[in-house]
């Protein structure tokens, strides 16, 4: 007889690899411990990582989602439970829970140019959705990549962002805040890219991370292009607790992040979205 899923319960995973990305950013590679199965995810989605005796979070998937295990998370050791996660090495097991949350829309996307604009760590949450989109190719029109982060140092997934750079049939723009060392790219804010990004307004579908101020410009920049608001996506990640909908901390005007998100239309949550008070 199958066992039951249990939304509360974590399985137990073991760390296969663990990579740095920069200073304060990592990324771990999981796989299964005691025979147990990995359950496939969809772009987007989220998983509870659970440090023994520390505490859990909600960490985005980052990997390939064609491919179910290894599971891989990136993050940023910015609080205890993350920075105990900084600490794991392979071998190490930490408590998963998940998938959990809603996707970005692929499927919707058919026939559409598509614009994946990320900022710093929110190209984590993207790099799935981006995988999805280049397996199916010829299923989409122009595919564009805007990415900014604080400096070249700062960026994830450099080697990959080098190979996405060569290939024909993408399209990547990359800025930084602050020009360091031989940098001789783009400087400015993400948003600045959005106006002579190669897409058209008019058959466009916008899928965006990262933090909420950059979102709230980044949303106006594409509605300033002509891109409509039920055509645009972001994901929300914040104040996620049991995953479930059961604690309430992350209630979002009249929604819950982990159950009616993290990813969102922007037309659903327009009427809230940016306002301290929610």
């Amino acid at each position: 007889m199958a066992e039951l899923f249990d939304p509360m319960l974590p399985l137990t995973y073991r760390v296969v690899e663990r990579q740095k990305e920069n200073s304060d950013t990592f990324t771990l590679v999981l796989a299964p411990a005691n025979g147990a199965l990995s359950t496939a995810f969809a772009p987007g989605q989220f998983n509870m990582l659970y440090v023994f005796g520390v505490g859990e979070i909600p960490i985005s998937i980052s990997g390939d989602p064609a491919v179910a295990t290894p599971v891989i998370h990136t993050t940023r050791a910015v609080g205890n439970v993350t920075r105990a996660m900084n600490g794991l090495r392979p071998g190490d097991t930490l408590g998963v829970r998940g998938p959990f949350g809603t996707a970005w829309p692929i499927a919707q996307a058919n026939g559409h140019d598509v614009v994946i604009v990320c900022g710093g760590i929110g190209l984590a949450p993207l790099r799935p959705a981006l995988y999805a989109l280049l397996a199916h190719r010829e299923r989409y029109g122009k595919i564009v990549l805007l990415y900014g982060a604080r400096t070249q140092e700062d960026m994830l997934y450099r080697h990959e962002l080098e190979q996405w750079r060569a290939r024909f049939d993408l399209e990547v723009y990359v800025t930084v805040d602050r020009a360091t060392g031989r940098w001789h790219g783009n400087v400015g804010v993400v948003t600045a890219l959005i106006p002579r990004a190669p897409f058209d307004p008019a058959q466009t579908l916008a899928m965006v991370c990262g933090p909420e101020v950059m979102m709230r410009f980044t949303v106006q920049a594409l509605e300033r292009r002509g891109v409509a608001a039920e055509r645009i996506y972001l994901s929300l990640e914040r104040n996620m607790q049991c995953a479930t909908g059961y604690c309430g901390h992350c209630q979002f005007g009249p929604k819950f992040i982990c159950k009616d998100g993290p990813v969102f239309r922007y037309d659903t949550i327009a009427s809230f979205f940016g306002k301290q008070e929610v």
